[in-house]
């Protein structure tokens, strides 16, 4: 009998479950043994930690693209949006059907995470998908078209809620963009402002206190404004700072939202079926497989693993490591499973391993770790263009990374 395998969700897990699955089981997939097939509501993949350079027209949204059924050979893939999952039935439901499976990866991707606070999910832009990356595009681009000496100040004033990868990245090349735009349009500079809303008061807090203190100076050099405190409210113009008890509001009519993100939302109806589930992420067992249904994974930022009480942090480099290792271990499986062996079939658990990390401070800058040593300059810049190459050189060769690459790291470049 032919075995059914669902990945739901395209992004780096997702992806890479699929593109490992391909390979390892490419002569059962041929043979007709086994039939791969993947969900996703966009009919392409897209780095998302290229989101900021999207919504900044920074980097094109062609090139931004990258369609699944270019680079999936053995792949059945569909289009669809994910309504509901019914793990006892071994069934999910989208908007245009009902896909059964003998088994299934979760990798649904995240949301932005609001916390609570009062109008942020409706006056506030968000960096979670292609789209929203370009409505802030959009958004950008008008306030300076059509500005006028009779417009208000607040068009040319941004706020970003969040001090961290987004929220830095974002903020840092915004504003080589104002400058850029301001000359085009015979603005003045000095009219452009950006407020970095910093909860805590700490720049980049995954860092250490030396590297978070280098990324402040490096914005502050910038002309980016620093704001320390904690956003309670977001209003149409604006939002307010709460920081030791004291209120500032904040005056700028284009705000992001970058505080925070969670599980997909369709996550939290699967307590229902008992499933452990905290934050809209799903609790894994050390292999990656849902508690209870061990034909089920769930992997990147809609799971919650852990190693030795520790919980990982969701990042794109851990959401390409869980999808890796799902490929390995599923593959085995389901082989033990063909040959009617699966009960004998053991896997390993899953170890991530932390390679580093870099938070670009525009094209040319940027600050972070690799294998435990401190970065900054160019340096870290040409790292975190060799890290985004590095993802697209995996999913489709050194034609992608020509076709799509990051090349910029230097300031005379």
């Amino acid at each position: 009998m032919q075995k059914n395998i669902l990945i739901l969700g395209g992004g780096y897990a997702g992806l890479a479950c699929t593109m490992g699955l391909e390979k390892r089981l490419k002569n059962e997939i041929i043979a007709g043994k086994v039939k791969l097939t993947l969900i996703n509501k966009h009919d392409y993949h897209y780095q998302t930690t290229l989101l900021h350079r999207i919504a900044l027209g920074t980097y094109s949204e062609r090139k931004g693209r990258i369609f699944y059924r270019k680079i999936l050979h053995n792949t059945n893939f569909i289009k669809d949006i994910v309504t509901d999952i019914d793990l006892n039935a071994r069934k999910i439901y989208g908007v245009n059907g009902c896909h059964e499976y003998d088994y299934l990866v979760i990798a649904l991707g995240f949301e932005p995470n609001f916390m609570g606070i009062s109008g942020a999910k409706e006056h506030t832009y968000k960096l979670a998908t292609m789209n929203s990356a370009l409505e802030l595009l959009h958004d950008l681009e008008m306030k300076f078209k059509n500005f006028s000496p009779k417009s208000s100040p607040q068009d040319l004033h941004f706020a970003v809620v969040g001090s961290g990868f987004t929220g830095v990245e974002y903020a840092a090349e915004l504003k080589d963009r104002i400058d850029e735009l301001c000359d085009i349009c015979g603005i003045d500079r000095s009219l452009g402002k950006i407020y970095l809303i910093a909860r805590g008061g700490k720049v980049l807090p995954m860092f250490s206190k030396k590297l978070s203190n280098l990324s402040r100076k490096k914005l502050t050099k910038r002309g980016i404004e620093i704001i320390n405190g904690s956003v309670i409210e977001c209003f149409d113009g604006g939002v307010i700072v709460e920081n030791e008890g004291k209120k500032e509001k904040i005056l700028a009519n284009t705000v992001l939202w970058s505080a925070g993100v969670k599980g997909n939302e369709i996550i939290n109806k699967l307590s229902a079926q008992n499933v452990s589930v905290k934050n809209s992420r799903i609790m894994v067992d050390a292999c990656l497989r849902v508690e209870n249904f061990d034909n089920v994974f769930a992997l990147g930022d809609c799971a919650m693993a852990c190693e030795q009480d520790i919980v990982h942090a969701p990042t794109a480099q851990l959401a390409t490591q869980m999808g890796e290792y799902c490929s390995k271990s599923l593959a085995k499986i389901i082989q033990a499973d063909i040959k009617g062996d699966k009960n004998a079939c053991q896997i390993k658990p899953f170890k991530f391993h932390h390679k580093g990390t870099v938070c670009s401070i525009g094209h040319t800058d940027a600050v972070g770790f690799a294998f435990g040593v401190g970065i900054a300059g160019e340096v870290a810049a040409f790292l975190k263009n060799f890290i985004e190459n590095k993802w697209l050189y995996a999913i489709g060769g050194p034609a992608m990374v020509i076709k799509k690459g990051q090349f910029r790291f230097r300031s005379s470049d």
